[in-house]
């Protein structure tokens, strides 16, 4: 399967050119860290950014600076190397816009806009909660307190310098009110955010819902058209993540909120793997959407991001898990080993995968004499058929016992 980018198209904040665009927001570095557990030093998220620039990743968002001193200067210290930095990707040269958290106090956006105005194209990325839950007990806050809020802070990190400013809104079961968000989004727009974002906050929608709210959002928000761009942040508390956020896109979001191995708060965020290449797979069905990513460096990416992280990523995980491109039922062995487009509709070659067998064949209890013939094969071994069918009989035997045969298990097999 040929995987095909377009052109990335000249970044302006709060326009892209082309309308098929989607745009990829990694917050490895700052919501995936959140995950129970994970704490990335200075070098480690510089490396990972550096990683996320040659993926091709649109935005990166280097961190949350209020939370720490130390947090401040690595995310500063990305602003100014990994976002003055031009990567070559398959889509052409390209520096990253360099993003951060924070919340709506100018406190934190001072912060932010600090770390953040080294690079070449800088964003600060703040939020305010607008379910009923979350402004009573959290903010202790009226509808129009958090109106007024949100304008105010907007124009505050317009007036530090601040052009590329991103709105997010959380919200807690879908519970806030559509009028009200699409007067607080229609707001912060008029006077200056260039990004606008609709969180799931605690992966509660199904991709009806969430694809509605976009829909709605999009249909009632004044100026949204023409100023600003959606952008989805979906959490993956019922396992639906990814579908969300390409609901989201369907339904007219241009900037997708992912990470890598959908780590994040809980059971994690959409998984940039999974979303980027689910765009490219159906691109047919997804009106010709498409994204800057270069998929070749995805398994670099997860694994590096495994590794600094702990966070181990489960064997049957999509695209990236150690079983998305392994075959060891017969059924499946017989049917590779004659074209790999039967069971493989992305090569691992498209992710940058390098198997140690070309058929990405595993042997067990389910496996058929075809698998073991090519194995046997790939060790040096070859055995006539009913020298074969012996030696098929004792590996089913050893198999019944073993839960993978290796290829040690194989040579004292046929030595025996």
């Amino acid at each position: 399967m040929v995987l095909k980018s377009s052109h990335r198209p000249t970044y302006i904040p709060n326009h892209i050119s082309d309308p098929k665009y989607i745009r990829i927001l990694d917050t490895t570095l700052r919501d995936g860290e959140q995950s129970s557990g994970v704490t990335l030093t200075p070098k480690e998220k510089l490396d990972i950014a550096h990683q996320l620039a040659k993926l091709g990743v649109d935005v990166i968002e280097a961190g949350f600076p209020a939370s720490s001193e130390s947090e401040a200067e690595v995310v500063k210290l990305i602003a100014q190397e990994v976002g003055n930095a031009t990567t070559e990707t398959e889509v052409g040269d390209h520096v990253p816009v360099i993003c951060c958290l924070a919340r709506c106090t100018k406190k934190d956006i001072d912060m932010a806009w600090e770390a953040v105005k080294y690079a070449k194209y800088p964003r600060i990325l703040m939020f305010i909660a607008t379910s009923e839950i979350h402004m009573k007990y959290k903010l202790n806050m009226t509808k129009v307190e958090v109106l007024e809020k949100a304008k105010c802070m907007v124009l505050y990190a317009k007036s530090l310098g601040c052009h590329d400013i991103q709105f997010a809104l959380k919200m807690l079961k879908g519970t806030s009110e559509k009028e009200f968000l699409y007067e607080i989004l229609g707001e912060v727009i008029k006077v200056g955010a260039t990004t606008v974002g609709l969180g799931d906050t605690v992966g509660y929608n199904l991709p009806s819902e969430y694809g509605q709210l976009i829909a709605d959002i999009r249909g009632n928000t004044p100026g949204i058209e023409d100023d600003a761009i959606v952008s989805t942040h979906c959490h993956n508390d019922l396992g639906l993540a990814t579908a969300n956020t390409l609901m989201g896109a369907s339904c007219g979001a241009r900037q997708l909120e992912v990470t890598i191995n959908g780590i994040g708060e809980r059971a994690g965020n959409a998984s940039l793997e999974e979303v980027v290449m689910a765009i490219k797979c159906k691109r047919e069905l997804l009106d010709h959407l498409y994204t800057g990513i270069n998929t070749r460096h995805i398994m670099i990416a997860s694994k590096m991001v495994e590794e600094y992280t702990g966070m181990q990523v489960q064997p049957h995980k999509a695209i990236v898990g150690a079983n998305a491109f392994a075959h060891q039922s017969g059924i499946h062995q017989d049917g590779v080993l004659k074209n790999k487009s039967t069971y493989e509709f992305i090569s691992p070659e498209d992710i940058g995968l390098h198997r140690s067998n070309e058929f990405g064949l595993t042997l067990g209890k389910l496996s058929g004499s075809h698998a073991l013939k090519m194995k046997l094969f790939e060790l040096g071994y070859n055995y006539d058929e009913k020298e074969l069918s012996d030696i098929f009989a004792r590996f089913k035997l050893l198999a019944e016992t073993n839960k993978v045969i290796t290829d040690d298990d194989l040579k004292a097999l046929v030595s025996s």
